[in-house]
């Protein structure tokens, strides 16, 4: 009788033991490799270690940066914590930020692919599922179920698949492009804004529990801009830059999108603040 076929060691152990001097010493690091997509779930042991070691919160964001060059498999960052920064010049399957628990992870298209990015997928299905904080900036297009069930996470990418933020309840979502069909399916929380090129998002809402209007108050175009402009500085995105160009253009073709439930007790008015001083 033989025995089990033995299962290699994860890309996670190699991380583990090269972050010696963060996870015994508190020392900032950077660290690269080359990955492949056989290699799942990078960075969920080493937040294991991170929150036995410094809590959930105890590590400034991007106290250690893990750089990787290739196709990254399932789960990036799954149930990443902050104070680890996960960056992919490449691509990434699905799952990526399954659970994200504080960390940042930045997915940027291959160079050959940098001028294309927005017609390409650059990450897979059911990204940042049951997300719970963290940021996560992908230049290119994400796949169906895309930020479902989010609850605080934020997050800019350049188009989605079908269901996307369905049944979110908390986090905001920059979409730079075309959603699938029933998009906002059950979302009951936090705030969306997509951009409308060419007419056709209203087609592809679930307007059963969310409202649209255009971005008309000077907080949420704040928000909105700040977002754009920091995806702009972690992907490179052309797109992101040609929209900072052209901004005063731009802003007109987005949509904000708004739990119906949530209208009454936001902090700041979808309407301009002038809107809001007349109605008082």
């Amino acid at each position: 009788m033989t025995g089990r076929n033995e299962v290699p060691d994860t890309l996670d152990a190699q991380i583990v033991r090269d972050a010696a001097p963060l996870l015994e010493r508190g020392e900032k690091m950077q660290l690269t490799y080359t990955v492949a997509n056989t290699a799942r779930a990078i960075g969920t042991r080493t937040s294991s270690h991170i929150v036995r070691k410094f809590g959930m919160d105890g590590l400034a964001p991007g106290h250690l940066t893990v750089q990787l060059r290739g196709s990254a498999g399932q789960s990036l960052g799954a149930f990443a914590v902050q104070g680890l920064r996960l960056e992919v010049t490449g691509e990434a399957n699905d799952y990526v930020g399954k659970g994200l628990s504080g960390a940042t992870i930045v997915v940027r298209p291959s160079p050959h692919l940098a001028g294309r990015a927005r017609e390409n997928a650059i990450i897979g299905n059911t990204v940042l599922y049951g997300a719970t904080a963290g940021r996560l900036f992908a230049a290119g297009l994400a796949g169906e179920r895309f930020a479902v069930r989010n609850s605080g996470a934020t997050a800019v990418v350049e188009g989605v698949g079908a269901n996307g933020l369905e049944y979110m309840t908390g986090g905001v979502a920059v979409i730079l492009g075309k959603v699938g069909f029933n998009f906002a399916a059950g979302m009951t929380g936090g705030m969306a804004f997509v951009l409308d090129e060419d007419g056709e998002f209203q087609m592809s809402l679930n307007a059963d529990s969310v409202i649209t209007c255009k971005v008309a108050n000077a907080h949420w175009r704040g928000v909105l801009k700040g977002l754009v402009e920091e995806h702009a500085r972690e992907t490179g995105s052309m797109l992101a830059q040609d929209l900072l160009r052209n901004w005063d253009v731009a802003l007109e073709k987005f949509w904000q999108v708004c739990p119906k439930e949530m209208v009454g007790r936001l902090d700041h008015a979808l309407e301009a603040e002038e809107a809001v001083h007349r109605r008082a």
